[in-house]
């Protein structure tokens, strides 16, 4: 069996992670925080792009780790069309795609591909993204809402949602993650929960559009009639609610704060309104958990929970006691994106999964009448 070297690259809001693998086994890894004001210089997110790319090698060459003997680079993706999740090739169309943001969701994650294939091109290696947000595997009976021509998307955690399950089927069930069932929770700074039947996410709520529970930044789902009254007796616009889905909404509306640490602690303290605020979000997440199970006809055989705010007792607790009748609910702290890019490339490099060709085609275009 040969052995891969594989950089993984996720570019975030205020981050750059870089992660070097030898197969599956990270033998480096790195979180540089970039200054809001360094930020702040570049009018595009496509604009950064020299500036991150500059830093990722002056932390390697810091290191001492030569990229000459890598043989993919994988970035995080995203600014994509709709498409299944897998592994896939970075080509024109996908820079393209990611450098205008063809999908409208303006996020620093476009910059994965770019940077992947920038490193690819100059070492001659092969580059690659795997499962990014813009995965979108719903079934048919996700798609329609109650107004006519408005179907449902769902933007997603698609990497970790993926690759935890695809882990916890394999240590855990001893199966391939296309003979199980899951409702698989991302638990972090933006929470997705999905369900997973046989391989394919077929549902889950658009974190991005507002939906699902709330989050430390997002608003979650609202009724559209108290929205609209909120929008007028506040004198907002549309930019403005917008904001409330993916960053002023959640914790930062009800306390000024995104920190869920800093929240529970207050909680502990005494605060009854952090406290209220803390379990109110549980108990939103708990519903989501069992509305993915119905859409799994309660065939379900794992509720798995990842992200940075599984690192709390007190929250994996209570979804446990409000949710473990439905299938045995397991606690993965943290997140496996890093490793989650290097092992889908690490497969398609074994042989284990085909590696796909990005089509620049939403994987759904309508209802066939």
């Amino acid at each position: 069996m040969e052995h891969y070297k594989v950089l993984a690259i996720n570019p975030g809001s205020t981050s750059t992670k870089i992660a070097l693998f030898q197969d599956d086994t990270c033998i480096y890894t790195k979180n540089v925080s970039h200054d809001a004001s360094e930020l702040a210089k570049y009018q595009t997110i496509p604009d950064q792009l020299p500036y991150r790319r500059d830093m990722i090698l002056k932390l390697l060459e810091e290191a001492g780790i030569s990229l000459e003997d890598i043989d993919v680079f994988v970035g995080r993706g995203g600014g994509l069309l709709a498409m299944e999740g897998g592994t896939y090739q970075v080509s024109e169309l996908m820079l393209d795609h990611a450098k205008n943001c063809a999908n409208g969701v303006i996020h620093p994650a476009a910059l994965g591909s770019q940077l992947a294939n920038e490193f690819a091109v100059k070492y001659n290696a092969k580059a690659m993204v795997v499962n990014p947000p813009d995965v979108d595997e719903l079934q048919d009976l996700a798609r329609m809402t109650g107004i006519q021509g408005v179907n449902r998307i769902i933007h997603l955690h698609a990497l970790n949602l993926k690759e935890t399950a695809i882990r916890h089927s394999k240590h855990v069930m001893k199966k391939e993650y296309e003979s199980c069932n899951y409702v698989v929770c991302h638990i972090g700074g933006g929470i997705s929960i999905s369900a997973h039947r046989q391989g394919r996410m077929v549902d889950g709520y658009d974190i991005v559009g507002g939906e699902g529970p709330m989050a430390p930044t997002r608003c979650g789902s609202i009724a559209v009639s108290d929205l609209l009254d909120y929008m007028e007796k506040n004198d907002l616009d549309v930019a403005d609610v917008k904001r409330l889905c993916t960053r002023t909404g959640g914790f930062v509306s009800h306390v000024g704060i995104s920190d869920a640490l800093e929240l529970t602690n207050r909680a502990k303290n005494g605060d009854k309104y952090a406290e209220m605020l803390w379990n109110t979000m549980i108990y939103q997440i708990e519903k989501c958990i069992g509305a993915m199970a119905a859409v799994l006809h309660g065939e379900v055989d794992g509720i798995l929970l990842g992200g940075g705010m599984v690192h709390s007792k007190d929250l994996v607790a209570q979804i446990t006691e409000s949710c473990s009748f439905i299938a045995p609910v397991t606690a993965y702290p943290g997140e496996f994106e890093m490793e989650a890019m290097a092992a889908g490339a690490v497969r398609v490099l074994n042989g284990e999964e085909t590696l796909k060709e990005y089509t620049g085609k939403s994987v759904w275009n309508g209802f066939d009448w």
